[in-house]
């Protein structure tokens, strides 16, 4: 008996590829709303995510500016105050200054932010003027918020049509950056969402180190991909084949899932 609650535990603590985790259990929703810190709100950001309110003293910041990529897009930099970055630990309770931040353009869910840096393709943004956001949030998936608003940074960026100066494109927004690099991977999985249902059934996909591993999803509402061990995500437009590429460099077991639904769609094993 001894020896069965020593192992439970001892599974319990680690996650996808033996990494320590404080990820929900498959099937719970990852909104949570875990954790002391602040006061919780009945209002949320406007995406189902609810409110944790902290005194305007200590509070969390940030700040975001965009800079022209040479080659395509733009490089985007947070600068964070009273705040930390900690990947490994989404999906847990709410800790004072600390969680992920979601990158919004014109008020639309692009992506997941781990880090003070992320590289936006030219193919994801529209020709015009746009707002950009980067809003905070806790592990648990509330938003960090002050005087009852989300706490977040904006700037303005403006994309030009294909094969103008200034947009930074050097292909068609109508072609999605990552289904043309689909060839170079070693593997491909393929992947439908439809009615909260995962088509094929999750499997585990084999893979030796080093090699690439082109994952294509679609879903039939928005959402968001994620490769946990990894931090690599991707948005899922509705409707919307989307590709990520990624080179498997270190060896483990990894879940692919849902972030919206929390629908897990295959299992890498990099061997």
């Amino acid at each position: 008996m001894l020896a069965l609650v020593l192992l439970l535990a001892g599974g319990a603590a680690t996650g996808c590829g033996g990494r320590a985790t404080t990820h929900h259990k498959p099937g719970t929703s990852h909104e949570q709303a875990s954790g002391g810190v602040g006061t919780l709100l009945t209002t949320d950001d406007g995406a189902g995510h609810r409110l944790r309110e902290v005194p305007a003293d200590g509070a969390p910041e940030v700040q975001v500016t965009a800079r022209p990529d040479s080659e395509d897009g733009w490089n985007l930099q947070l600068a964070v105050k009273n705040y930390r970055f900690t990947p490994d630990s989404t999906g847990g309770g709410a800790l004072p200054g600390a969680g992920h931040a979601h990158l919004l353009l014109d008020g639309q869910k692009l992506a997941r932010l781990y880090g003070p840096w992320f590289h936006l393709p030219a193919a994801q943004v529209p020709e015009g003027a746009h707002t950009l956001t980067v809003r905070l949030y806790a592990d648990d998936h509330t938003a960090w918020a002050v005087a009852g608003k989300p706490i977040e940074g904006s700037v303005q960026l403006t994309a030009a049509a294909p094969g103008q100066t200034g947009g930074h494109s050097h292909t068609p927004p109508t072609s999605p950056p990552t289904s043309q690099a689909a060839p170079e991977a070693d593997r491909t999985v393929t992947v439908t969402v439809r009615d909260g249902k995962v088509s094929p059934a999750p499997a585990r996909t084999e893979l030796r180190r080093g090699e690439r591993v082109a994952l294509r999803v679609t879903s039939d509402r928005a959402d968001t991909l994620h490769v946990h061990g990894y931090d690599k995500e991707l948005a899922l437009p509705a409707g919307q084949e989307a590709t990520l590429i990624l080179t498997v460099d270190r060896t483990g077991l990894f879940e692919v899932e849902t972030h919206e639904s929390g629908l897990v769609l295959t299992q890498l094993l990099v061997r």
